[in-house]
């Protein structure tokens, strides 16, 4: 059977990794972090599936990135919201919200 956490995961990863540098940009293995940490370790974004949606999401103007270094000084890629993304951010934001809203009524026992 498949991890339905994962299944989430992908079906979401746009979205948290954009709320994710939303204040502060970061690097990819810092958003993995975030994620994982904010999601009270539920959530584990791989390699795999983070650096794909990083790169559609420039493509698509949602998000910049800047050259930058990590903490181990190495050269990385700093990813920041872009104006277009902040807008997307929030669309996306009330459509999950209006989502999760409707599935918490469906599983409350009638």
């Amino acid at each position: 059977m498949p991890d339905a956490r994962a299944d989430l995961l992908q079906g979401t990863l746009d979205l948290l990794i954009l709320q994710t540098v939303q204040k502060t940009p970061l690097h990819g293995w810092a958003i993995s972090k975030r994620i994982r940490e904010r999601s009270a370790d539920v959530l584990d974004v791989n390699q795999g599936s983070l650096y794909p949606a990083l790169y559609r999401l420039e493509a698509r103007g949602l998000l910049a990135a800047d050259e930058g270094l990590s903490e181990q000084g190495r050269r990385v890629r700093v990813y920041r919201l872009s104006a277009a993304g902040k807008k997307h951010l929030a669309q996306e934001i009330a459509g999950w919200r209006l989502f999760s809203q409707a599935v918490e009524r469906i599983l409350v026992p009638a």
